[in-house]
């Protein structure tokens, strides 16, 4: 059974600030034999970095992908702007109150001009070949580690130490359901630092050029298209 991408709402991420604040501080989790064993297989990686430019109502977006501590997260995004699957998207949630929040996109199902705005949110990516979805697994890396935290957020997997990629202003990283491992295809942009989110959702990337542009997104602006200028050899395919 598909598994559906859930939209990120307000409510959600009120009750996952107030369960991390509400967490005791507990020994960080040992990260070597049991990581090394979860580390997942048979998904595209990025070994390195790649920078990507996206273009929104004209305006030009580069965004810098981090590989080296988000491997398969960035490798994910990267392979599915390789597949064309972002160009043609739409940015289906946009929240700036109370506080600047985060623009949202990336649901496939975008692609059809006639499906409303309002009902996006619940896809993600389907191999056109195999007709599978492909979701990918919770990745954050915390700092002094060899090595991501899979499958659990840091809070699940008892990590106290921060995330290599946090959540500042610029922050771009995979929504997903309640379910750790169920990202696919849909992104967010953070329109402010959202420390709470830190080791909760993957950040893979920053917005190095046009947060001018990225502040104008409005919900239902298109993604004109999204490409690979540098890095691109770094991906690895899956197998």
């Amino acid at each position: 059974m598909q598994k559906f991408l859930q939209p990120l709402t307000w409510v959600m991420l009120v009750a996952i600030a107030v369960l991390v604040a509400g967490c005791s501080l507990l020994p960080a989790a040992n990260s070597s034999a049991k990581e090394q064993m979860d580390i997942p297989t048979g998904l595209p990686r990025l070994e390195g970095k790649a920078t990507v430019e996206m273009t929104v109502k004209g305006g030009k977006v580069v965004m810098e992908l981090d590989g080296t501590n988000a491997p398969i997260t960035a490798g994910n995004f990267v392979d599915l702007i390789q597949k064309d699957v972002y160009s043609g998207l739409v940015f289906h949630r946009v929240v700036r109150d109370p506080e600047p929040f985060v623009v949202q996109g990336g649901d496939p199902q975008g692609k059809d001009p006639k499906f409303p705005v309002s009902r996006l949110g619940t896809g993600g990516y389907v191999d056109p070949t195999t007709k599978q979805p492909r979701n990918i697994p919770l990745e954050i890396k915390a700092q002094g580690a060899d090595t991501p935290t899979y499958h659990k957020t840091f809070a699940d997997a008892q990590v106290t130490q921060p995330p290599v990629l946090r959540h500042t202003r610029g922050a771009v990283a995979m929504a997903r359901s309640n379910f750790p491992d169920s990202a696919s295809s849909q992104f967010y942009i953070a329109l402010g630092d959202l420390a709470f989110l830190d080791g909760s959702y993957a950040v893979f990337g920053y917005v190095k050029e046009g947060m001018d542009v990225v502040d104008k997104i409005q919900q239902g602006d298109r993604i004109e298209s999204m490409k690979v200028t540098q890095g691109a050899e770094n991906l690895k395919p899956a197998g």
